[in-house]
């Protein structure tokens, strides 16, 4: 509405032949009046209708009536009975002939129109479910902004009585104006149907006012309960479904597959292969990144796709901020005009003030809201990724699992997707800051004139180092990226199997490996970070070159530019715009360099081959009695595309009820069969049929981190009967009742609390609990002593089992069983060699009587049982699936209730399930801290830095700070010289000054920065070696207890942070704090007024930055131990890919996933408003050391120099960001420094005994002879239990072979983990050739003494490397132990031979052929003592008699302890020890204990031997 007053006409309201400053053109009555008219109308007409149709797209429900509501609707009806009595005046002044100017006519009715559409907005909005408006709050802002100007000043003029109507008119509008503002400041109700059903803990944004919203302080509820108290998990929002897991996941993964299929497929699993580079570590040192980037666009459109309405919204935030960001400048030349006239009025000073002032916060406001924004987005982006990267583990074919591993899956989603998300809020960075330049250009030439164009000269000369820069680093970080692959690959293989590594003693040799790639990692990264340092400093000099050319041109060459304060400090203004912009340009590209190597990769891995979901044709409905259930037809198989085949023409019909053996010897493709069969292989022709659901038992069991009967329902309700059904016939019962909760314990990362055995039959209870019609077992009963092994094929595999009756394909190597077996495959070389029922095949005399006559004892009862490991023992436990003594059926059905106190079963057996300090804590769980980060982190960091560095670096900084204050005011002392014939006399000592001083700076800056980062990566090194030896010397029990996912996050993601964002935080938290220093002492020194406001604000800043800290790093913790749960699900999944498609459970699983994804984003959420919390209010109240500033300068204008004025002001201009930023690199360090914290939390657990101590009981050559002996040796396995071995004490001959019998859980490898100190002797001990093994060195001990495990392990890298891990023996010897166990054929057709590459786990490799290398291993050590823990059950019954045979010769004269599960491999023993309960029960040869009848005779008649 027009304010009161004459129109603006007149032949001298815009004539701009005479000259006016300005700031007088600007600030007219009529430039105000006009503006107030047309702006709010026209704000409204454009933005009103977009908002319409964007609540009418986003309808959240209808909301009642309120109270607020109608004192809305009566203002308005109000404003627009106002507007209408306007129109009627102006019409009835004309009719009555009075002349009106048209404004008076056109004014009121463009009010009138808009304030109808304002009326009908507020309306809508109710019925559209909106509580607070932004679009009205800005409508009534403009409103009220512009009138109240121009009423103002008419006021002041005292015209009251020439129009009293359109005076009184304009007060009422601006009363009732600002009435409706401050309504617009107030939340209505909450709909009363809401379209979204209601949440527990809903995030307070929704009921939010506009400006709770604009200053995000909707989250102050949540910062000051985190300052008074930790916060937990139940004082987080619930996630918004727009940020849910779900939701996300279904649209990125929807534009994927359509961008994919748009696209020509490329999906080979070669392309994410690692291709050697002709030396042994070439596998290690390749990444998933690969050279056809022509994945990269599908994945890129996807995400663009998903995210561009929210990213594009946040750009147009971040613009509008730079508009305000340009109009600072342009006010402080108004200002400094100001000054320097006498004349002007000080209140258009004050006026001015205020305008940098609303300039400055508007420009923080929508900075704000572009930040968080994006910082959604990335939030939305990485749930989605992360998603995405699951799903595709859960189709990820053979060939891909095998060119893969899970540390680099592990990496791509706790590294890669992290920073490929992050590199979000740099994007614009890599355009917008070209903008800022021109424009700082085109200022530069409006106050300097054609002396602005030496500034392009500058920028372009410093072009090409930058592109060369910007090259080498791009180069440095691929480098660093395949090295912490490398690494990760290494580390999680070494903790995975950490148990051979220790009984091997080579954990110095796996360290060294590990720091030789980390130190080319860190060599890499330290080149990065030198280069990173030069591209700021580059850009920081060519910002003061441009200054110092700019000035010297402009006040030496032409003779009448003198410099003055405005030219030399809105120059240097726009300057430090242009400085922030070429900062900013460097972070941005560094940021997208690192992402795009990161989304190759993401690319690369989501390109990888899929199993083939039609490879098998497969119904769900069973099929009759008698019908066909399996049917293959010229079935040929490939583990790839590009393989060669492994299975040939393969023709297989199973009848329904079958029950079909398969056998044949290691490497025969009795398992790729099976895989065949669940679409796992490449189909290279024929067809493939099931009919009905398909349950699977993978020969090396696949155990989740979950409790057991989680385990076995595996996603399916609980029937508990069936449940009790089921654990009986697997015999799990009694090792279920000695577990501390019972059926509700947790097994432990990949099962580490449960013994082999008990693994296998918690794997096959998985499946038999499933209910299915085809049951497909892979050598099920390998791991199986002999009476379990026929307890579990009587009571569930065989004729009379619990799965009589379905259709089942059983891979075995217990020959004795195939009698039972409706029909026999016999398999070799990958074809079927022969089939028929059991006597058709003996009657034949071909493979499988080769077979027969190769294992010369058909009586062999299984294939063994690998013993508990040290967590997992039960000395009360039997072997047999019988009731334990004084079980009742009551007690089991009590069983599967969760005990609330597990304290009692936990005393009565040594299984340490739970965490030492927090005995019943969850496994998966990482331990979180509460509180502030404590000032030792800060002093650990420090003291890996150096504190020579550390002083050296202040000193450096506060060196580059005085050089800039000096530079700073040289240029006021410049700007006040006086002039004389328009020119000044000491310009060019001036300039010469201006430019050392330049220069003087930029060299402090690089060596301060690059001081700081060396120094970060020094305490990098010093901590990850700190981790990685705490880690190496924990006992075995860690491992057991320890989730690897905790144990990888802390390697990857943990010392990601400590690498790269620590240094970075530390440079840029030094960097703000001695640039405030400067500041603070510019402002003060020249107006000294300014202290009075400068110490509230500084006592708001720490306020603030208290409320904060505690939160954030509350928040950073609880994110971390969140991420730690989906890494380790990430690979728990990965590993266990084909039993999850075979049971059809991907969506359960999928759910999971999302569940983890989704507690994770719940603490990310808030981590992220609180940041945004932060900065809008630190910039805020720092914007009003802005008004101070200006303020203080226009009340002493009569005693400050234009210069003086100008060096505080601009000082000012810079404290706002300097001083927010200085908090936020504080709070940003100490939320980081948290990575330190974790990777010291395990400097404190227990320690093994010394690996080489100084003084060792034992000389060398030891032992001689190999003679042991256990005196009253007992061990435990935690503090608080009671003894799992007692009181043995028996003696072994020097090259006695002796034989360890027992049940399960009897304490055979007890013993064996006694000798080898796996657990130390808790009373008693044992000596070897006479010296106590207590007092030797446990690498010493370990080096001494060979033990060949049930699992074989292979471990990435060359097979010379696998079989001689120390490099001791030469090539000779390897061929000779290869020859030994007749694996030199087949290491001779591998490409590279003994450099053939082994994946991880030895995956490209038999399971029999990688025991047999281990075997090899074994040989080739040829140590005095020997300790076989059934390392023949994996392997078909011919090869098993040669290797007995090879380990006879090889080890004839050594001392041998043959923990044996078959008692027919004890008989040629000179001595049998029984084991019982912990106790050696019997002792004696095994004609002496046969003839005693006792606990040795029970258990042969149960094998079958007597």
């Amino acid at each position: 509405m027009a304010g009161p007053g004459e129109p603006c006409a007149g032949p001298g309201v815009w004539n701009q032949t005479e000259p006016e400053p300005a700031a007088a053109r600007l600030l007219s009555l009529c430039f105000l009046k006009t503006a107030g008219v047309w702006v709010p109308p026209m704000y409204l007409w454009v933005l009103g209708p977009i908002h319409l149709l964007y609540i009418h797209r986003h309808d959240k429900g209808y909301i009642q009536m309120s109270r607020l509501f109608k004192a809305k609707m009566v203002f308005g009806f109000a404003l627009v009975i106002l507007c209408i009595s306007s129109v009627s005046v102006t019409l009835w002044r004309i009719q009555q002939g009075m002349p009106q100017a048209l404004e008076f006519l056109i004014h009121p009715t463009v009010w009138l129109t808009t304030m109808s559409f304002a009326v009908f907005l507020i309306h809508a909005e109710r019925k559209k479910g909106i509580q607070a408006s932004g679009v009205l709050f800005g409508y009534w802002l403009l409103c009220f902004l512009f009138p109240a100007t121009s009423a103002t000043q008419q006021a002041s003029q005292g015209d009251f009585q020439s129009d009293p109507f359109r005076h009184l008119t304009a007060y009422l509008y601006l009363s009732l104006v600002m009435a409706q503002f401050a309504l617009s400041c107030l939340a209505d109700q909450a709909p009363l149907f809401p379209k979204r059903p209601p949440q527990a803990n809903p995030c307070p944004k929704a009921g939010a006012s506009f400006p709770s919203k604009a200053m995000f302080w909707w989250v102050s509820g949540l910062v000051w309960k985190g300052y008074r108290r930790p916060l937990g998990p139940n004082d987080l929002w619930s996630l918004g479904s727009e940020n849910s897991s779900g939701e996300l996941v279904s649209q990125l993964e929807k534009e994927w597959t359509r961008n994919r299929s748009a696209t020509p497929r490329h999906t080979k699993a070669t392309a994410f292969k690692r291709k050697g580079r002709g030396n042994k570590e070439a596998p290690e040192t390749e990444t998933l990144l690969q050279q056809q980037r022509g994945k990269r666009g599908p994945l890129l459109r996807a995400i663009w796709q998903v995210g561009r309405s929210t990213f594009l919204l946040g750009t147009l935030s971040l613009i509008v901020s730079d508009v305000f960001r340009f109009t600072v400048p342009k006010l402080l030349s108004l200002f400094l005009e100001f000054i320097g006239d006498p004349n002007t009025p000080a209140w258009k000073g004050y006026l001015l003030a205020v305008l940098m002032f609303l300039s400055a916060c508007l420009q923080t406001l929508f900075e704000q809201q572009h930040m968080y924004r994006l910082k959604v987005l990335q939030m939305r982006l990485r749930a989605a990724l992360t998603g995405l990267v699951y799903r595709k583990v859960l189709a990820l074919s053979s060939s891909s699992r095998k060119s893969s591993a899970v540390g680099d899956v592990v990496n791509l989603v706790s590294v890669d997707v992290q920073r490929l998300t992050e590199s979000i809020t740099y994007l614009n960075g890599l355009w917008l800051p070209l903008v800022w330049i021109i424009v700082c250009f085109v200022y530069l030439w409006q106050l300097l004139g054609p002396s602005a164009l030496t500034a392009i000269a500058v920028f372009v000369s410093l072009l090409p180092l930058n592109f060369f820069i910007t090259k080498k680093r791009n180069h440095h970080q691929e480098e660093q990226m395949r090295q912490k692959d490398c690494r990760a690959r290494l580390t999680s293989c070494i903790l995975r199997n950490v148990r051979t590594v220790k009984y091997h003693g080579w954990e110095g040799a796996f360290l060294d490996r590990v720091l030789h790639i980390r130190a080319q990692e860190l060599g890499a990264l330290k080149t990065s970070s030198l280069l990173f340092s030069v591209s700021l400093v580059s850009f920081q000099v060519s910002t003061f070159l441009v200054a110092l050319v700019v000035f010297a041109v402009h006040t030496l060459v032409a003779e009448e530019n003198a410099m003055d304060a405005e030219k030399a400090f809105v120059t240097l203004t726009v300057l430090n715009i242009l400085n922030k912009a070429q900062a900013f340009l460097p972070f941005s590209i560094h940021s997208v360099v690192q992402a795009r190597v990161s989304f190759d990769r993401l690319a690369a891995f989501l390109s990888l081959e899929e199993t083939d979901p039609g490879a098998v044709d497969s119904s769900p409905s069973r099929c009759a009695a008698g019908e066909d259930c399996i049917r293959i037809q010229e079935g040929t198989f490939a583990w790839s595309q590009d393989s060669a085949p492994c299975l040939h023409r393969i023709n297989l019909t199973v009848p329904q009820g079958c029950l079909l053996a398969v056998v044949g010897p290691v490497g025969a493709g009795k398992s790729s069969l099976l895989s065949a069969l669940l679409g796992e292989l490449a189909k290279v022709e024929g067809s493939v049929s099931i009919k009905g659901p398909v349950a699977y038992v993978p020969q090396e069991a696949w155990v989740q981190n979950m409790s057991v009967v989680d385990n076995v329902c595996f996603g399916q309700e609980l029937d508990a009967p069936w449940l009790e059904t089921v654990l009986e016939a697997c015999a799990l019962w009694p090792d279920v009742d000695g577990f501390p909760a019972g059926v509700h314990t947790r097994t432990g990362e990949q099962g580490m609390n449960l013994s082999g055995g008990q693994k296998q039959r918690l794997s096959l209870a998985r499946a038999v609990y499933r209910k299915a019609a085809v049951y497909l077992l892979d050598d099920p009963l390998a791991a199986l002593d002999a009476c379990v092994g026929q307890h579990v094929f009587n009571q569930v595999i065989g004729p009379d089992g619990l799965l009589r009756g379905t259709t089942r394909i059983l891979v075995t190597h217990a020959l004795h069983i195939l009698p039972q077996a409706d029909w026999i495959v016999v398999l070799e070389d990958g074809a079927i060699a022969e089939m028929g029922s059991f006597q058709e095949l003996l009657h034949r005399k071909g493979a499988l009587v080769g077979l027969l006559d190769g294992a010369r004892q058909p009586g062999d009862g299984g294939e063994g049982e690998a013993e508990p490991p040290a967590s997992a023992k039960d000395p009360r436990g039997s072997a047999t699936g019988g009731r334990p003594e004084g079980g009742s059926e009551s007690d089991r059905f009590m069983k599967l209730v969760p005990e609330k106190d597990s304290a009692a079963s936990e005393a009565q057996t040594g299984l340490p399930l739970d965490d030492p300090e927090r005995p019943g804590r969850p496994k998966g769980e990482d331990r979180t801290q509460y509180g502030r980060v404590k000032a030792a982190m800060y002093l650990t960091y420090l003291r890996a830095v150096g504190t020579p560095l550390c002083l050296y670096a202040l000193f450096l900084f506060f060196c580059q700070q005085v050089a800039s204050f000096c530079h700073g005011y040289w240029l006021s002392l410049w700007a006040d010289d006086p002039t004389v014939d328009g020119r000044q006399t000491h310009a060019a000592l001036r300039g010469w000054v201006f430019g050392l001083l330049g220069c003087l700076q930029a060299i402090g800056l690089f060596a301060s920065m690059a001081t700081v980062l060396l120094g970060g990566i020094r305490a990098s090194s010093l901590l990850f070696q700190g981790l990685l030896w705490d880690v190496a010397r924990s006992p075995i029990g860690f491992f057991e207890r320890t989730p690897i996912g905790n144990l990888l996050n802390r390697f990857s993601k943990e010392t990601d942070i400590v690498d790269v964002d620590i240094p970075d935080k530390l440079r840029s938290l030094l960097m703000y704090a001695f640039g405030l220093l400067e500041v603070g002492l510019v402002v003060t020194v020249t107006t000294p007024l300014a202290v009075v406001a400068i110490l509230p604000l500084l006592l708001l800043y720490a306020g603030f930055q208290s409320l904060y800290v505690a939160s954030s790093c509350q928040l950073r913790r609880l994110e971390s131990a969140r991420y730690s749960c989906v890494c380790s699900h990430v690979a728990e999944t990965f590993q266990g890919g084909p039993v999850v498609r075979a049971f059809r459970v991907q969506g359960p699983f999928v759910a999971q996933n999302d569940a983890h994804v989704d507690e994770s984003q719940r603490v990310s959420f808030p981590r992220l408003v609180a940041d945004r919390w932060l900065a809008a209010n630190l910039e805020l109240v720092g914007n009003g050391l802005v008004f101070v500033a200006a303020l203080c300068a226009v009340l002493s204008k009569a005693h400050l120099s234009p210069g003086l004025v100008g060096f505080s002001v601009s000082a000012a201009l810079q404290v706002t960001q300097t001083l927010q930023w200085a908090v936020r690199s504080w709070t940003d360090l100490e939320s980081s420094i948290v990575s330190v914290e974790r990777l010291k939390d395990y400097a404190q657990t227990p320690k093994e005994a010394p690996w080489k101590p100084l003084t060792c009981a034992a000389h060398p050559p030891w032992p001689r002879r190999g003679q042991i002996e256990f005196r009253d040796f007992g061990l435990r396995y935690r503090p608080e239990l009671p003894l799992a071995v007692r009181g043995v004490s028996f003696k072994i001959h020097a090259g006695e072979k002796v034989g360890i019998v027992g049940r399960t859980g009897a304490g055979k490898s007890s013993l064996a983990g006694g000798l080898l100190r796996l657990v130390e002797a808790a009373e008693g001990g044992i000596w070897i050739d006479g010296v106590p093994i207590a007092q030797v060195g446990l690498h010493t001990l370990r080096s001494r003494i060979t033990i060949i495990p049930q699992d074989p392990i292979l471990f990435p890298g060359s097979l010379r490397m696998n079989l001689d891990m120390l490099h001791e023996h030469t090539d000779e010897a390897v061929w000779e132990v290869l020859e030994m166990v007749q694996l030199s054929a087949t290491v001779a057709s591998l490409p590279g031979q003994l450099h053939y590459e082994c994946a991880d786990q030895g995956n490209n490799l038999s399971v029999g052929q990688k025991q047999l290398l281990c075997l090899a291993r074994a040989l080739l050590r040829k140590t005095q003592i020997l300790i076989l823990d059934e390392a023949t059950a994996a392997v078909d019954p011919g090869t098993e008699r040669q290797m007995q045979a090879a380990l006879g010769s090889w080890f004839a004269q050594c001392t041998v302890l043959l923990i044996a599960h078959r008692l027919r491999f004890v008989l040629d023993c000179a001595r049998v020890l029984v084991m019982d309960e912990g106790q050696v029960a019997e002792s004696g040869s095994p004609a002496q204990l046969l003839a005693q009848k006792g606990l040795f005779y029970r258990l042969a008649q149960e094998s079958g031997l007597v």
